[in-house]
């Protein structure tokens, strides 16, 4: 028996007990007066189709998709906006009245909202994406629209090759492998895989070379204290460098907005958080 949590919106993934999107959501729906109510739910990976198929045959109305479901939940939509279908992977999934799925992908435009907020971004920047995964598809093509130069990094070098096969009519990227790495100086490193959930493996990338004053790390990972990859850079002396709550609330934002035509302040929901590291919904 698969048990659904309550609510009309659910993030499906696995892990999610750490997630604060819970959170975030409730502060959009105070900003607009919105009765909104939104759960989390784990998921095994073999039960993924099945259970988001229950969700939306009883009540749900939208959900969001996170790590390691993604590319299912790309299989699963109806349909696909634009995004989601070059980037061949889904984070949102919304019912709409004809009762098909609609499946977008705001990781992009989140990411890409989050690394103009800090300042990390400017045309002709060469970027070194660390990961080939759903997240890494999902925000790849916003970094090339943007006029940047993207170089896919992977401990499997064929699956770097694979996500700059789909990508390269959209700009300059390419694979470069680990004993490449210091060939390029990088105005900005993102780091995309979900590392930080296997404490107990060895980071694939001993260390690498660049310039503290001219380069900035992300992680699109969060947490109350610094990521692994974070600890990582500021051990080799990086001296800018950022978690990913600002994407996590400005992906969200969007989401909001698929689902609601409402685009919430994100502005007010970072500030709110990082104030607030350990605040919780009061039951």
């Amino acid at each position: 028996m698969i048990y659904l949590q309550k609510g009309n919106y659910v993030l499906f993934g696995n892990p999610v007990q750490h997630s604060k999107s819970p959170i975030i959501y409730h502060l959009f729906a105070q900003q607009v007066n919105l009765d909104f109510c939104y759960n989390i739910q784990n998921v095994e990976n073999n039960s993924f189709y099945k259970v988001i198929d229950i969700f939306f045959k009883s009540r749900g109305l939208g959900a969001n998709i996170t790590v390691p479901f993604k590319k299912k939940a790309y299989n699963f939509a109806h349909l696909l906006t634009k995004r989601a279908y070059i980037s061949g992977a889904v984070n949102t999934l919304k019912m709409m009245e004809n009762k098909q799925i609609l499946g977008d992908n705001t990781d992009g435009i989140g990411l890409l909202y989050d690394l103009r907020r800090l300042n990390y971004i400017n045309a002709g920047f060469h970027i070194l994406v660390i990961g080939s995964g759903g997240a890494a598809r999902g925000i790849i093509p916003y970094l090339l629209y943007s006029n940047c130069f993207v170089y896919v990094l992977n401990r499997t070098v064929e699956n770097a090759n694979n996500i700059v096969s789909c990508f390269q009519h959209l700009g300059f990227i390419k694979v470069i492998e680990l004993c490449q790495l210091n060939r390029v100086r990088y105005n900005l490193v993102i780091h995309t895989t979900s590392f930080v959930t296997h404490k107990n493996d060895d980071f694939f990338i001993p260390s690498m070379s660049f310039d503290s004053n001219k380069t900035s790390f992300y992680d699109i990972c969060y947490s109350d204290d610094l990521t692994f990859f974070l600890k990582w850079c500021k051990n080799l002396g990086a001296r800018c460098y950022s978690d990913g709550i600002g994407m996590l609330v400005s992906q969200a934002a969007y989401s909001f907005y698929c689902w609601n035509r409402i685009l919430p302040n994100i502005e007010l929901v970072i500030n709110f958080l990082n104030r607030n590291k350990t605040y919780r919904i009061k039951k």
